[in-house]
């Protein structure tokens, strides 16, 4: 027995010294090995593949967008996550933007190879964009009369543009709808899927559907999508539930503290009630409400519901929506049910932020703050709690400091509120400053350093053309002096200058559709300069 371990002892021995021998020294030129790649989707889930080393290996695949480049000393890229593999693929988080990625091979001793060149994903590396379909109905799986279609959603897209088509289109792609095969098409899509109504080609055995993203006046942002066979089996049964929309979120999603609620809506259907509950529903798809739901909201046509109420508390989250009439009565039944996790925090949050809408995320005028692209804080380089809140002026930023704020008493916030005020003319700059005055002497009094933005400017006249609201006339002084009072604090980061068009007047278009929120190039830049201040703010 002791003649076989001290065998195995050797074996073990020289099998690790060989590995450590092939590893160091790269006797099987693997570090001058280059991976090739490709990528495979299935109903919107995105899988990297590439040909596997020729040594025991496992792979780490790490995920990255692109910086916008504005901010000196910046990196190209911003990480988000690293995920582990011992397979030749990998399915990549989903995003909402463009992202990329770099895989790279390690031994038991360290990495084989350096990290690939970036891999870029396909569905948003285009010179031209255009939406990427996720649903697909083929022969052997075909649609009913009312199907779901479903597509990557277009950065900084107010709406799309679905056509129905009798046969392929004259050209792929391109800006115009198709003149010859043109069946019906509808611009009334504020989300990034629909239902249609097929019941009138029930004959067919089927037809052709694109999609293209449009922007506020409805004009085209790139071309669209390329024409698809929809299948039809009129014998199929209709769905009769919204269909939760989770295709882009985010690497590592988390929701926000005060949580929104988004789907695709029912075909013609005008009020939703959306349910938040501690553990899973008694009956999946059901008709009725859960006796024990913790919250309910009942709100008009829409793909998205607001909680009122922050959700701070670690635990498990479920929710779901139905359709209802005038009555409260369940059109269909409930949707799936979707989960979700507050974590467990720490005794004292290390970086919270305060504020507005432009906090709580959201952008393009129908892009809730559940799409996590639209949120400045998805691109920091440091984990923050989002204490942000839709609707908030600087005063009811300050009035629930106590609510919000103090329970979870982080030793940085980080503040951004005041804009809502700024456009309102019956507030004056200099309650916006008291009020701002009284954050900063809760955060003293609590030892929370408090770190405040400057108020970036608006554009009055996209304001206008998205809200029907006026800005006041006095906007530009009132920001003047406001960012001027947060100028002169010990703590703050003046995001203002980069926001302004060529005029130096007004928001610059390419940052916000509606003026206001900054879009998705917008919170990247405001997560960027933050990052590029972290080190000299953040204790």
């Amino acid at each position: 027995m002791k003649k076989f371990l001290l065998f195995v002892f050797i074996i073990a021995c020289f099998t690790t010294f060989s590995a450590y021998v092939a590893e160091k020294t790269d006797i099987l030129g693997l570090q001058g090995m280059t991976l090739q790649t490709s990528f495979d989707e299935q109903d919107g889930h995105m899988v990297l593949s590439w040909d596997p080393l020729p040594y025991p290996c496992f792979y780490k695949v790490d995920t990255y967008s692109h910086t916008t480049g504005l901010v000196e000393g910046e990196p190209e890229y911003h990480f988000f996550t690293s995920g582990f593999t011992h397979n030749a693929s990998y399915e990549v988080p989903r995003s909402g933007i463009p992202t990329c990625y770099r895989v790279t091979a390690y031994g038991l001793f360290g990495p084989l190879t350096p990290p690939s060149e970036p891999i870029e994903n396909p569905i948003y590396n285009k010179n031209i964009p255009s939406p990427a379909t996720i649903t697909h109905y083929t022969e052997e799986k075909p649609a009913s009369l009312m199907p779901f279609l479903v597509w990557h959603a277009v950065p900084n897209a107010v709406c799309y543009e679905v056509e129905l088509l009798a046969g392929k289109p004259a050209q792929e792609g391109g800006t115009t709808p198709d003149k010859a095969n043109h069946l019906e098409s509808t611009q009334l899509i504020f989300t990034n899927g629909w239902q249609a109504d097929l019941k009138k080609y029930a004959h067919r055995k089927f037809i052709y559907w694109r999609v293209r993203a449009l922007d506020i006046h409805h004009n085209p942002i790139g071309e669209f999508s390329k024409a698809e066979e929809l299948h039809i089996n009129p014998d199929l049964p209709q769905p009769d539930h919204p269909l939760l929309n989770t295709v882009d979120q985010m690497p590592n999603f988390q929701m926000p503290v005060y949580p929104v609620y988004q789907w695709i809506p029912l075909n013609k259907a005008t009020r939703y009630e959306v349910e938040l509950m501690i553990h899973p529903p008694a009956e999946e798809n059901g008709t009725e409400p859960e006796d024990d739901a913790v919250w309910r909201k009942t709100v008009d046509a829409t793909s998205a519901c607001y909680d009122e109420y922050p959700r701070p508390y670690a635990g498990d989250y479920y929710w779901r929506v139905r359709a209802v009439d005038a009555q409260g009565k369940t059109i269909g039944s409930w949707s799936d049910t979707a989960h979700f996790t507050m974590p467990q925090l720490p005794e004292r949050v290390p970086v919270a932020v305060l504020g507005d809408s432009i906090t709580h995320g959201g952008g393009a005028v129908s892009n809730s703050p559940a799409a996590l692209e639209y949120s400045y804080t998805t691109y920091f380089d440091f984990p923050c709690l989002n204490l942000g809140r839709s609707g908030d002026t600087s005063k009811t930023s300050m009035e629930r400091f106590d609510q919000d704020v103090l329970p979870v008493h982080p030793i940085n916030l980080l503040i951004l509120t005041g804009t809502n005020s700024l456009r309102a003319s019956d507030i004056s700059p200099e309650s916006v400053v008291n009020d701002l005055k009284i954050i900063r002497d809760k955060c003293l009094a609590n030892d929370i350093r408090p770190i405040f933005m400057t108020l970036m400017p608006v554009n009055p006249p996209n304001i206008k053309f998205a809200f029907q609201a006026p800005t006041d006339p006095k906007w530009e002084t009132k920001l003047k002096i406001i960012n001027g009072w947060i100028r002169q604090q010990d703590y703050y980061i003046d995001l203002e200058p980069y926001f302004y068009d060529p005029t130096h007047k007004i928001m610059d278009n390419k940052f916000s559709v509606d003026g206001l929120h900054p879009d998705v190039y917008g919170k990247m830049l405001m997560g960027e300069i933050i990052n590029m201040n972290q080190d000299k703010l953040l204790r």
